[in-house]
């Protein structure tokens, strides 16, 4: 518990308004509809449509400054971030023909998952491993909080997005092909790393 002579009331505490003009008039009380939280279905949903507009904003700003050193002469394959239309808020990232969908999948769910789109413009890449699909969860806390969670620790929204923008940059990574020559020499390293005991993978 913080000590007392360090708490501090925020401006934006507009529900001690709204005790006050309650006071004043008490017939409003239904009107202010306090101490009444919203229907725990209502507050998750809500919740879900607030969780996925921050992760937006994160990966946004992610995308500007991924992309920016691409732009200063470090050349490689830009991320794109588009909207879904199947959900208030869902979206994702593109790069290299893989789709990272960040999405309102069922009450309480926010799912990521890789799709790897292929055209005829790009090559199928055979050894590319993409990750399998991952879920943060909602849940009801204390005087109905809502808390997100990742594998049943809570998280916030900056670090969900650090998470999986970094694991889509890796997964997304245009797979540079290995000349006749490097690849002979790729095996011989392998081997010697073996033989002490070593490996590369």
């Amino acid at each position: 518990m913080k000590n007392k002579d360090s708490i501090h009331i925020s401006d934006s505490s507009g529900w001690i308004h709204d005790l006050t003009r309650v006071e004043i008039s008490p017939e409003a009380e239904a009107l202010y509809q306090l101490n009444k939280t919203a229907a725990p279905e209502q507050a998750i949903e809500e919740s879900t449509v607030d969780c996925l507009t921050d992760l937006r904003a994160y990966f946004q700003e992610y995308v500007r400054a991924f992309n920016s050193f691409s732009d200063a002469g470090k050349k490689f394959s830009e991320i794109k971030i588009f909207n879904l239309t199947q959900g208030a808020a869902d979206f994702m990232l593109y790069r290299n023909g893989i789709k990272l969908i960040i999405a309102n999948t069922a009450h309480g769910v926010i799912q990521f998952s890789y799709d790897q789109h292929v055209s005829a413009n790009i090559n199928t890449k055979t050894d590319l491993i993409i990750p399998q699909a991952d879920e943060i969860l909602a849940q009801m806390g204390a005087f109905g909080a809502i808390r997100w969670t990742y594998r049943s620790e809570s998280v916030e929204s900056d670090q969900v997005a650090k998470h999986f923008f970094s694991e889509f940059v890796r997964s997304s990574r245009e797979q540079k092909k290995v000349k006749p020559n490097q690849k002979i020499l790729l095996e011989q390293i392998k081997a010697l790393l073996q033989e002490q005991g070593l490996s590369l993978d």
